[in-house]
């Protein structure tokens, strides 16, 4: 497989063979259920879907009460469709897929959610710089975005113009982090570096392309 979906739990971190410490993100990955088999007779290209954590059964709706019964599983809140997978790595229905797909000291690409901000100025969303200082009656320009543009042409602002707003919450994903634990038991993986989202949210961990 060239995935799995999981949770980010934390933060830590620990020494590498060189005594260096090294900041590191802790993730459970899997154990996750092969939910359907997509091949291109049938549906056009090949996948596998995945679905990952647990979900009542009161809460899914009948159609998809089907679709977990067929794979032999129950109900699942995550699913996720991959399109790489190695020669001879095709799973079957029902199949569980848990951490040991990968091996320590590869390299994978993790994407989540990242942590939502609010509405938020230029300084924060953007990084400027505002005035600097509080000279010359500069008393409450320190914060603020300045001039948008021209005058009477064109007469509107252009779209894309970096100005406040939302910041957060948009799909990010950070490629080439390393593994650098991997703890079988609890389905555990240790990667070095920052993943986004909170503690909780769910992510979804690639072999590096």
């Amino acid at each position: 497989m060239s995935g799995l979906i999981g949770k980010k739990i934390g933060m830590t971190s620990i020494y590498d063979a060189s005594g260096k410490s090294v900041p590191c993100t802790v993730l459970e990955a899997g154990p996750c259920v092969v939910t359907q088999v997509k091949t291109v007779e049938k549906d056009g290209y090949d996948a596998i879907q995945l679905g990952y954590d647990e979900k009542k059964e009161k809460n899914t709706p009948k159609p998809l009460k089907g679709h977990f019964a067929k794979a032999g599983t129950t109900p699942k809140k995550v699913l996720k469709e991959f399109t790489r997978f190695e020669e001879g790595s095709k799973k079957s229905f029902g199949q569980v897929i848990d951490v040991t797909v990968f091996v320590e000291g590869e390299y994978v690409d993790v994407s989540g959610v990242s942590k939502g901000k609010g509405f938020q100025g230029v300084v924060k969303r953007h990084g400027f710089r505002g005035v600097g200082d509080s000279t010359h009656g500069q008393h409450n320009r320190l914060r603020a975005p300045g001039s948008l543009g021209a005058s009477s042409w064109p007469s509107r602002v252009f779209k894309g113009m970096r100005m406040a707003g939302r910041t957060g919450g948009d799909q990010v994903k950070i490629i080439n982090l390393q593994i650098m634990k991997i703890v079988k038991e609890k389905n555990i993986i240790v990667v070095k570096g920052s993943v986004p989202g909170p503690n909780g949210s769910y992510i979804i961990i690639e072999r590096w392309s």
